[in-house]
């Protein structure tokens, strides 16, 4: 079962994720949890007194022998995948393979397994996008007063600040961050209850041993380190696994805008803005002169994927029929595994971008001679208004001066709105020509922005210990 790149493998298993995400989703680490749930389930049967001490100690011996090509070479007899780990564990166990998984139903084994997983890969997601969250707080608090054209309809609009376009980011990562610690604190194991739900194998267990189905649960969950639903069917409730890719559906869907947003930024025409590039990378195979935002444009592509998981949660939830279908189990080796191994790839990218993206003065300075003094009208046009101008008469002025300056910026040539505005009598009885200069100066046009910048940075400094502090 060795696997090379002579037949597929999935990019995800060699070019994507960390490693710690993916031995997460490893075999091994799979088949380890496993071997948790057999053995806390031995102790809490041995407390019953049908499991001696001695067993539950030679399965803790064992506990880490895992030996996959002799599960697979048992399962490719008996065609099913958990009894091949099972009677592989028992292999390993002469004394204790005879009482593995007793009254257990293979859910009961691998669902609780999945919750301790999942909930491992939660915390590496939340411990990164707590990163993440605090180098862009760093960011936007530099750029805060940095003046700049903001875009409607990708068209030049009024002026913002590059910390107040951060902080828009920053906000919905904050909001995505609580998402990701209320689907991790949420999750929970099916529990030992048996075949469908009702610990019937369970209840004639312990029956006259002084404990019961459901205290026996307590105890293998307890020393598991999570909690059961308390009504499960064979499975656990697949709404867990929705409301665990919703909060990474969701975390993509700002990734994806925030990279989308920058890719548009380094565009030439903008250029106000560019990803970190290698001195020895290359962008183009045919261009060499190319600095193709490669990174931004991967976060975007993965982020497709984490979104299209989505859908296949839906499914699973909604359409598992009565007390269990095996319909889900396929695409769940495969979907779920994807979306956090993208999602993690997502996020290490996006650290490595804001820590390295550069912001080039010029080209901001460029976008403001050219647009800014467009939306500095508006201020120009409120105090012409407090100062008696008729507000309808002073804006038509505005407008035909705007259009005529338009199309000079259009045609290539400096802007000359200011110098029209300046020289316009209608203007000039009610603002000196000084006075106008000024209110057209449109980097101090940005309103609260730096504030707002600030408050949103004040919420990211609060939510930084609980994200460090999540396991």
């Amino acid at each position: 079962m060795e696997y090379t790149h002579d037949t597929f493998i999935s990019p995800l298993t060699w070019r994507y994720g960390s490693d710690e995400m993916k031995h997460i989703f490893s075999e091994v680490h799979k088949r380890k949890l496993l071997r948790r749930v057999w053995i806390a389930l031995a102790r809490a049967e041995s407390k019953a007194g049908l499991v001696t001490e001695e067993q539950v100690k030679e399965l803790e011996e064992h506990k880490d022998d895992i030996d996959i090509e002799r599960s697979a070479e048992i399962e490719s007899v008996i065609h099913h995948d958990l009894m091949a780990e099972i009677k592989t564990y028992a292999e390993q166990c002469p004394k204790a393979g005879g009482i593995i998984h007793l009254g257990a139903t293979s859910m009961d084994a691998l669902d609780n397994a999945d919750a301790l997983r999942f909930r491992e890969a939660m915390d590496l997601i939340i411990e990164k996008t707590g990163i993440l969250i605090d180098e862009l707080a760093k960011r936007a608090e530099s750029e805060k007063d940095t003046a700049t054209m903001a875009f409607t309809h990708i068209q030049p609009a009024e002026i913002t600040t590059i910390g107040y376009r951060l902080a828009q980011t920053l906000q919905d990562l904050i909001e995505d961050a609580e998402e990701l610690l209320t689907a991790r604190d949420s999750i929970r194991g099916k529990g030992m209850k048996g075949a469908v739900g009702t610990s019937a194998s369970y209840s004639v267990l312990v029956e006259g041993t002084g404990i019961s189905s459901m205290e026996l649960e307590k105890m293998v969950m307890d020393e598991l380190g999570i909690k059961p639903y308390d009504a499960a069917t064979q499975i656990y409730t697949r709404k867990q696994d929705l409301r665990i890719i919703a909060s990474l559906s969701s975390l993509a869907a700002t990734l994806h805008k925030f990279s989308l947003d920058l890719r548009i930024l380094q565009s030439p025409p903008i250029g106000e803005v560019s990803e970190p590039f290698g001195k020895m990378q290359v962008g183009s195979s045919a261009m060499p002169f190319k600095r193709n935002p490669i990174n931004n444009e991967k976060i975007d592509s993965l982020a497709r994927i984490v979104e299209s998981t989505y859908q296949s949660a839906w499914n699973n939830a909604s359409l598992t029929i009565l007390e269990r279908t095996l319909d889900d189990s396929a695409n769940r080796r495969i979907f779920i595994p994807e979306a956090f191994i993208a999602m993690d790839e997502m996020l290490m990218t996006s650290i490595k971008i804001v820590k390295g993206m550069n912001f080039h003065s010029a080209a901001t300075e460029r976008l403001m001679r050219n647009y800014g003094i467009f939306a500095a009208t508006e201020r120009l046009l409120m105090e012409l208004g407090r100062r008696g101008a008729d507000r309808q008469e002073m804006h038509e002025v505005i407008r035909e001066e705007s259009l005529a300056a338009w199309r000079d910026v259009q045609e290539g040539r400096s802007n000359p709105l200011k110098e029209r505005l300046m020289a316009d009598k209608k203007i000039t009885a009610f603002i000196g020509k000084d006075e106008v200069a000024a209110l057209l100066d449109a980097s101090a046009y940005t309103g609260d922005a730096a504030e707002r910048t600030e408050m949103i940075i004040s919420h990211a400094t609060a939510l930084s210990p609980r994200l460090k502090n999540a396991k």
